[in-house]
This record gives C-alpha cells, structure tokens and sequence, in this order.
C-alpha cells in the first residue's frame, strides 16, 4: 500500500491534551466480521472477553527522557533526548540534539547546577550524536540523577508544556522494567480495578516487554511503505508469558494485544508452527497492509494520527477500509486522539 492511502485530515483540537482519569476514557469497539462498530466506556471492555482468554500488556516503563543542558563557554541551551543506553561500563548513550547545528564531536554540555556532564564523541546522524556521561556514581545514581533531572517525553504533537502530573500518567499500571522513550498508550487505559474484575472472570494478564523507541512518532517520507526502515526496539518475552498465550491459542481463545508495542513484539517471535516462542533481542518490524497476524485475534490500541506507523499497523490488523471508516465515525463522534485520547478495540 501506499503512503497516501493512511491520510486523513484530524482537526487538532481532537488531539488529547490532558488524559481521561483512568478507565474513564471512551471505546470504539470493531467486529472485523460483522463490520459492525459500536461506541462504549472502556470500563465495558470486560464483556469482550471471557476465561481462558489472554491479555498481553507490555510491561515497559517510560523514563525522562528529554534533559535540557547548557554548551559549555557559550552557554546555550540544547535539549538532549535519551534514546537508549549503547554501553553501562563507558556511559555511552545514543541521543538527539536540538539545535544540532550548535553541537560538535568534543562539545561539553552541563545539566543545571548538578554534577551531571556530557561529552559528545561521535555524530551518528543530522540531529542524532553520542555522548558519554562524566559522572562519579555508580549506574542506579547516574540514573537517579537523570531522573531528576529529566522530563517526561510527551509527544510534540501533544502542544502544550510538561507538568508534574505527566511523570505519573504518562505510564501504565503494568510498568517494571525502565527503557522506554514512549508510553505504550494502549495500556494507560487499565486501572488495578479494572484488571482485578477480568482476572475474576478468569481472563489471564501476561507481560511482555518492548522499549518503545522515538522511532514510533518518526514520519514516513517515502509514498512506497516498503522503501521505509523502522528503528530497531529491544523487546523481550519470557518462557512463562509464552505458555500463557500458547494455551491460549491452544484452546481457540483470544489473544488480545494490548496496544501495537505487543502487537510488533509478539509477531516479531513467532515459531514455524505459528505460537510464540520466549525471546529477548531486537526487533525492526513494519507491519503495513496486507499481512497475515499469526499470534493475536484482538487488539486493544488508541486513535492514531495521519500517516503513522502506527495507523498502518492498525489497519493492518483491522483492514484498511474498516479502520478508516471506524476513524471517520470516531471524528464524527469527537472521539479524542493520539496518546492520551481514547480506546479502540478490535476484535
């Protein structure tokens, strides 16, 4: 398919600012064979599913990636964006810099009035460099004074400044292992209420982990889809999250990918006889229409902008002319947008 195919025009003032309080937010629900959609509280999402069924969240947690720092002698103000650690041992991190122009391989940037410092050694692409930390303390503090230091990287397209509140929203209930530079929005949704109610029923919750990238927000500037490269995320799935979904689909229940993050992590690790296997690495997969989903019969994701990767993974899943007419109804019915609107459910 092409690039075109995933346009549309989004008012913005449908783009999320602020959240819904959790599960209080709306859902779309899609029935791929009745074509039938229908318009709920994600509260109700619990009547889709039954025992034996399975959830599949993904357990990342988002850290302050975005710091902003002074170049040393001029004093500018340069925004530095964490991607991912390259190296524990030497303090090496893959970033972005903004203004690049200014930042130069042997450049020092200063952190406020911490003890945090950053060296550039190397430009790995126009806006992308990597630097090296100049810093006493051992890992855990290095990453505590990041922490501190740090905010959280709410999307550009979400036009407003950060505040205090965004460091604990902009996470799910599932969060345990810190690596991500996103949320993986779908399961932002969830309270423990809601999740204790379709454990109750029997419904099984199982944890898989991908460390969203900056690479999900990235624009396709290619109309070809298969011209275009996705950054590689790191993701993980453990022998016990494997069994959970493997009887599932043993069984003929329902695999249910909460969001596109387990969508990409679980088709990323499929096994020739069509289950998943435990895996832990990195995955670049693109998933656009048309392509044949081996492991999940459900997805659980949030309203997407024009042109994503993202929208394209969706449609994918739901079919490009369903989903396309589901996101006409949802502007239709002011439905909210992007990483903190709402919820869609295909099923």
């Amino acid at each position: 398919m092409k690039l075109s195919e995933f346009k549309f025009d989004l008012p913005q003032s449908l783009i999320a600012l602020y959240p819904a309080d959790r599960g209080e937010s709306r859902l779309m629900v899609v029935n791929r064979q009745t074509k039938k959609i229908e318009h709920k509280k994600f509260s109700e999402i619990i009547d889709y599913f039954e025992e034996g069924d399975a959830m599949v969240v993904n357990d990342t947690k988002v850290f302050p990636a975005r710091l902003y720092g002074q170049k040393e002698k001029t004093g500018a103000k340069i925004e530095v964006f964490l991607l991912r650690e390259l190296n524990r041992e030497m303090r090496l991190w893959d970033v972005l810099v903004d203004p690049a122009r200014k930042i130069r391989v042997g450049n020092k940037l200063y952190f406020g009035d911490s003890d945090l410092v950053a060296e550039v050694i190397d430009n790995t692409t126009s806006r992308g460099r990597t630097i090296r930390f100049l810093y006493d303390g051992n890992h855990d503090e290095l990453m505590r004074a990041i922490d501190e230091l740090g905010e959280t990287p709410l999307p550009r397209d979400i036009k407003r400044k950060v505040e205090d509140a965004d460091r604990e929203r902009y996470q799910t209930i599932f969060a345990q292992h810190v690596g991500a530079v996103a949320a993986p929005t779908a399961g932002m949704h969830f309270t423990k209420v809601i999740q204790r109610r379709m454990e109750i029923k029997g419904i099984n919750f199982t944890p898989i982990t991908l460390h969203v990238g900056v690479g999900t927000f990235r624009q396709v500037d290619v109309e070809d889809l298969t011209k275009h490269k996705t950054d590689s995320e790191n993701f993980a799935i453990t022998e016990a999250s494997a069994n959970v979904i493997n009887e599932a689909l043993d069984k003929g229940k329902r695999v249910c990918a909460i969001g596109t993050t387990s969508l990409k992590a679980l088709e990323s690790s499929v096994s020739a006889n069509n289950r998943v296997k435990p895996f832990e690495g990195w995955t670049d997969k693109f998933i656009f229409p048309p392509y044949d989903f081996k492991i999940s019969n459900a997805l659980l994701t949030n309203l997407h902008l024009p042109e994503s990767i993202l929208l394209m993974m969706t449609c994918a899943f739901g079919g490009h002319d369903l989903v396309m007419e589901a996101y006409e109804e949802a502007m239709k019915e002011k439905y909210k947008f992007f990483s903190y609107g709402d919820a869609m459910l295909i099923i």
